[in-house]
């Protein structure tokens, strides 16, 4: 894995080089390791002396409130459950590159976003979108497609995404029954629309 993300760091130093804002997207199906990877190719960045920063897409997950208005609240994490058109003009006024940019995170152990958790400096020359939709060939994530200048696609076997999500739910003191049913239910067939609807990737890693 170490090896691999050094090659992708060197890959992405290439292409950004020149240029004073380099956004990345780094996509994948639930359970796909995208926050793991994500933060080690910043340190790897980093330590190649690039100023990186990382802007994930879970901090737009509308509030529980909202979904439950909408009857959505059983979706949670599938894409028309996210602020997209919020997370549009953040990524908009990070690739301006012109001022300092707050972005919101999303504690899990609460399940809701925390706004402006964050700031993008605008020194930081190469910044880390992570989501599993940033892809998606649907309106209106497709409008992400003119937004980042390098993209990368997460994509592990169904049988580890699903150890993965269990994991994930069990370690949160979640049911094992209800573990499942999310996984099966919700996270696996939003893994699928990503498999199968997103837009090809600059760089593939399974």
């Amino acid at each position: 894995m170490t090896s691999r993300i050094e090659d992708v760091a060197a890959d992405l130093l290439d292409r950004a080089d020149g240029r004073t804002r380099f956004v990345v997207a780094i996509a994948g199906p639930p359970g796909a390791g995208k926050s793991t990877f994500v933060d080690d190719l910043s340190k790897v960045l980093r330590r190649q002396g690039a100023s990186a920063a990382i802007v994930p897409m879970d901090g737009f997950h509308l509030d529980d409130a909202v979904l439950s208005d909408r009857g959505l609240l059983t979706r949670k994490g599938a894409p028309e459950t996210f602020d997209v058109r919020g997370l549009l003009d953040i990524v908009r006024a990070i690739r301006s590159a012109q001022e300092e940019v707050f972005v919101p995170l999303f504690d899990r152990s609460r399940e809701l976003a925390v706004a402006a958790a964050r700031a993008v400096a605008p020194e930081s020359r190469i910044v880390l979108l992570e989501g599993n939709y940033l892809l998606l060939d649907q309106h209106p994530w497709r409008l992400l497609s003119g937004l980042v200048d390098c993209s990368i696609m997460l994509m592990p076997s169904t049988d580890i995404l699903e150890e993965r999500l269990m994991q994930r739910w069990l370690g949160l003191g979640m049911p094992e029954a209800e573990a499942r049913a999310k996984v099966m239910e919700n996270d696996l067939p939003n893994g699928s629309l990503v498999r199968t609807s997103s837009r090809p990737a600059d760089i593939i890693l399974s």
